[in-house]
């Protein structure tokens, strides 16, 4: 059970559009292909292999911030989510993405939101 790498950042914005042409306009990022989410948002590239992803929602009210939060790609996704049920941390359960990766979402102990991800085998 290991953390390969920061795959990204997730944002909250409150308009995608005006975000979209700030972080492509004035910072000069490529734009990525996104799934097809049910909630607008926008994918840029940070640099090989990270990616910042910018989510046209609003916070879940649920005191978590899923929609600000950061992802670290890991080995074994079901080894993690095991490891976290062991600990009695509360965590999401394995979840599907639209684009077949798999995710775990996790708090810190300050409420501060961390994606585990997988992607499916190549």
């Amino acid at each position: 059970m290991s953390v390969r790498a920061l795959n990204h950042i997730g944002l909250h914005v409150l308009e995608v559009d005006r975000s979209r042409r700030f972080y492509a306009e004035v910072l000069g990022l490529s734009e990525l292909p996104r799934p097809e989410f049910d909630f607008p948002g926008a994918w840029f590239a940070l640099g090989p292999g990270q990616e910042l992803h910018l989510i046209g929602k609003r916070a879940s009210g649920d005191g978590r911030f899923k929609e600000c939060h950061y992802s670290l790609e890991v080995e074994d996704l079901e080894d993690m989510a095991a490891h976290l049920t062991g600990l009695a941390l509360e965590h999401s359960g394995l979840l599907d993405r639209p684009d077949g990766a798999r995710q775990v979402f996790v708090a810190d102990p300050d409420g501060h939101e961390i994606e585990l991800l997988e992607f499916p085998a190549a």
